[in-house]
């Protein structure tokens, strides 16, 4: 089983990233964080690093009956979906599957939210 779901976008940058946004909420989602991954490696190495973003989306209904089953999974969220430029154009957006990193934890209440949660973001990045 992969960890991410991912597909490959003909566009600008901002646009995706823009689309990727409505996505999320239209399945319930909001953006908790916003890491530009690019800014930070400049701002904090001097490096040159592509267009690269790193989004942490949370579904709050979904987050409180994960944290209610297992209080200690908050260390897996929120759910990341990354947005980065392959070549000028060219925009990949990628996300976690919840049901990758949910194996890690022998809790089966978790398994049918990761099932839910895992078709949401599945649904958001096919949608693009």
């Amino acid at each position: 089983m992969k960890y991410y779901f991912n597909k490959t976008l003909e566009g600008s940058f901002d646009q995706v990233i823009e689309k990727v946004g409505l996505g999320l909420k239209d399945e319930g989602f909001g953006i908790l964080t916003e890491i530009d991954v690019r800014e930070t490696l400049k701002n904090k190495l001097d490096i040159d690093f592509k267009k690269y973003r790193i989004l942490g989306a949370c579904n709050p209904p979904y987050a409180h009956r994960a944290l209610q089953a297992e209080d200690k999974i908050g260390t897996m969220l929120p759910c990341n979906v990354i947005v980065q430029e392959i070549e000028p154009g060219t925009i990949e957006v990628a996300a976690i599957n919840p049901m990758a990193s949910m194996q890690a934890v022998e809790n089966p209440l978790l398994k049918e939210l990761a099932e839910e949660i895992t078709a949401k973001l599945e649904n958001v990045v096919e949608k693009l």
